[in-house]
């Protein structure tokens, strides 16, 4: 089929009527898309709930543990000055 029998075609079939569509699959594709719609919102609703429960949890625990503040000697400091004994 060349071009120009390609672009009668297209003509034909778009000057054609659209096909009937079953009243009841409106009414399904408004159902199942209310659905989707409520599933993205609770799926957000989770992550969100999620990721601020992590940011409490992380806060917490760099409070208590403090991971900024430098480690406490384990070894004592030379004694000096040993002129007093």
């Amino acid at each position: 089929m060349n071009r120009s029998g390609r672009e009668a075609a297209a003509r034909r079939i778009m000057e054609q009527s659209p096909p009937r569509v079953p009243p009841e699959l409106y009414a399904d594709a408004v159902r199942r898309g209310g659905r989707l719609l409520r599933r993205r919102a609770a799926a957000r609703r989770l992550l969100w709930l999620v990721l601020c429960a992590a940011a409490v949890a992380f806060t917490v625990w760099a409070l208590t543990v403090q991971p900024w503040a430098a480690p406490p000697s384990r070894t004592t400091p030379p004694v000096t000055g040993r002129e007093g004994w």
